[in-house]
């Protein structure tokens, strides 16, 4: 269910429903939006597609799109941005890699917009990257290794739930809206990712002195 609270974007579209409107609050979550492609960026990828070049599409069907949107206003305008920048994002996954795209046969399964799912690998750079200091460049990639392969233990929904609201700043019902999940439900269980995630980040050799 669409969330009932004031969208001032959805406002302003509203007032002025136009293209430079829509630029101008499309630049104002363009980096948000850009680490949700960098978090699930295929790696095999990496160095051949630009995390721009997908904005960029994702921005040229916005700019089709979205009379409907203000006319149906399924989600808030962020989600929305974010749904057709996923939607993009799986469509080149698809051009470059076919159906050796790494969620291909799972990306329905975890959530009905059927997007690319988070990677370990970037989840765990983006962790390590946060608590780790220049000096500690040797630790670094010892630090990256041990937390991927720990974070691929984790349930894939559970790994979702941290990069949603962790690193994408989504509130706690919008991940459940991303998630097609309730949102007490999301909220328990984004507590408990979060606790095991500490244990991890704890477990790691010198992750303790790089975060203090």
């Amino acid at each position: 269910m669409p969330d009932e609270t004031i969208d001032p974007s959805i406002e302003l579209l509203e007032r002025e429903p136009d293209v430079s409107t829509l630029g101008t609050l499309f630049h104002q979550h363009r980096e948000r939006l850009r680490l949700m492609v960098d978090l699930r960026l295929d790696r095999r990828l990496r160095g051949r597609i630009d995390a721009s070049d997908v904005l960029q599409e994702a921005y040229v069907e916005a700019l089709e799109r979205f009379p409907d949107f203000l006319q149906d206003r399924p989600m808030s305008f962020f989600l929305w941005l974010r749904f057709i920048t996923e939607q993009r994002l799986q469509i080149v996954h698809r051009r470059h890699l076919g159906t050796k795209a790494r969620d291909a046969s799972r990306d329905v399964s975890l959530n009905q917009q059927a997007g690319p799912q988070v990677s370990s690998e970037s989840l765990a750079a983006q962790l390590v990257g946060r608590h780790s200091s220049p000096s500690q460049a040797a630790m670094r990639v010892e630090m990256q290794a041990r937390l991927h392969t720990a974070l691929e233990t984790m349930n894939p929904i559970d790994r979702e739930i941290l990069a949603l609201r962790h690193f994408e700043q989504l509130t706690n019902s919008e991940t459940a809206q991303v998630l097609g999940l309730r949102v007490d439900a999301a909220s328990q269980r984004y507590g408990r990712a979060l606790l095991r995630l500490k244990d991890m980040l704890l477990s790691l050799p010198g992750f303790g002195e790089s975060a203090s």
